[in-house]
């Protein structure tokens, strides 16, 4: 077994860790930095950690010697850089929650820092590790559809996901985290290129804010749901319903920061944090729109959607020189369509990744991730720097973010990534 620091105790720290604990030759966290009280002492007594090694913050935690395998990292976006860079010196392995960083000169300075303490930095991209995802890389290469010639991709985030984490939550504002494509879409460039094995060479991007903000608020609405806001009964985000009357602990426990909130805990949420505030009367200011047009290799030509205003799901379709394959993540299932014989059919990508494939993350990217982790600590090879070309992959994200920001210029990947590399090395 493995001992884990983990640095941030929120939803996807919490996750990582009971999961590594439940594996088999798994993994343990024998230190814990997190500020809110609660949820540092719901780690402390899952794993029965001794009070000396429970910090508030990372900075005492990581003044000691190194005495573990691993950091993982699950803090804010903006919180990445600095722990992150203090571990490697270290010489601890890296495990990271996504992105990397919100910088694209502090990804490039975190991978080559890696590179010369000669230890490992996991970018926690668990769509690779999804039996849908993986099954469709395993089509490709199977060629079931030859050559693949252009892919269509959609991010459907959801209406009322975006609302919470997007709008009311901790990544609704891009000044104390990060933008969309970067802290959301992310997994989906990433799996985008990790599917092609190629290269991105060229990208263009729209997107903007246009509907959860304060000119499209309904006359009389409060500025608070639970302050009796008229619209409250029709309105699709009242507050209310989602967090007070729903049994999503998802909701509650983001909303309450505690692993086991009372209804009163909810409420004082509701009536003094975002949480509970009207959906057009926060200061969030991230997309809820976006498109990226992709150039990769070969000629392959890529748009990735990514938009709050659906259910909620993950789409695709890849057309190749022989056929086509169209499915979402929900079903787990694709249509498979061949222009040999005119026919449809539909494939179970769950059943086609074998029990025994590692990289089909054992019914779920979560499990899939820590396995990996599980990989890298027991391989006998040397892995050293940032796992799987995961810079590249931030580095289209952020090439995109810049052609959004400038009337969606095309914006060379190869050429923006030099510049990025360059100022790092001048620095």
């Amino acid at each position: 077994m493995k001992d884990i620091v983990l640095i941030g105790a929120g939803n996807r720290g919490i996750k990582y860790s009971e999961i590594g604990l439940q594996m088999e030759d798994g993994f343990r966290v024998v230190a814990v930095a997190e500020p809110i009280k609660e949820r540092r002492e719901y780690i402390r007594e899952l794993f029965n950690i001794p009070d000396e090694l429970c910090f508030e913050s990372w900075e005492q935690l990581l003044e000691k010697e190194k005495f573990a395998d691993i950091v993982l990292i699950a803090t804010m976006d903006k919180d990445h850089y600095t722990p992150t860079m203090t571990a490697i010196e270290k010489g601890y392995n890296i495990m990271i929650e996504k992105p990397i960083s919100t910088l694209p000169e502090e990804c490039v300075a975190i991978e080559q820092a890696a590179i010369k303490k000669s230890v490992f930095v996991l970018v926690c991209f668990v769509l690779r590790y999804c039996d849908f995802f993986t099954g469709l890389k395993k089509l490709i290469k199977d060629g079931v559809i030859g050559k693949v010639i252009n892919v269509q991709h959609a991010e459907d985030v959801g209406n009322v996901h975006h609302s919470h984490s997007f709008v009311r939550g901790n990544w609704g504002n891009s000044k104390n985290s990060s933008f969309m494509l970067l802290q959301k879409s992310s997994h989906d460039i990433d799996v985008l290129q990790w599917l092609l094995d190629k290269k991105c060479k060229r990208v263009s991007s729209f997107g903007s804010l246009s509907y959860f903000k304060s000119e499209n608020a309904p006359d009389g609405s409060t500025e608070y749901c639970i302050d009796g806001c008229p619209h409250a009964e029709k309105c699709y985000y009242n507050a209310v319903k989602l967090y007070l009357e729903s049994d999503s602990k998802w909701f509650r426990t983001t909303a309450t920061k505690k692993e086991d909130p009372t209804d009163a805990d909810v409420e004082l949420a509701l009536r003094n944090t975002q949480y509970g505030k009207c959906v057009y009367k926060c200061n969030n200011d991230v997309v809820d729109h976006q498109i990226v047009n992709m150039e990769f290799e070969d000629g392959i030509t890529v748009n990735f959607t990514m938009s709050a205003f659906n259910k909620g799901d993950r789409r695709i379709v890849l057309m190749g020189t022989k056929g086509v394959i169209s499915g979402n993540m929900e079903d787990g299932y694709v249509s498979l369509y061949s222009f040999e014989d005119e026919t449809t059919k539909k494939i179970n990508l769950t059943e086609l990744v074998t029990a025994s494939d590692i990289t089909g993350g054992h019914g779920g990217g979560d499990k899939g991730i820590m396995q990996e982790l599980k990989n890298l600590c027991n391989s006998k090879e040397k892995n050293i720097g940032i796992s799987y070309n995961s810079v590249s992959g931030h580095m289209v994200a952020f090439a995109s973010e810049e052609s959004r920001l400038n009337g969606g210029k095309v914006i060379d990947v190869e050429e923006y990534t030099a510049k990025i590399l360059n100022k790092v090395e001048n620095s």
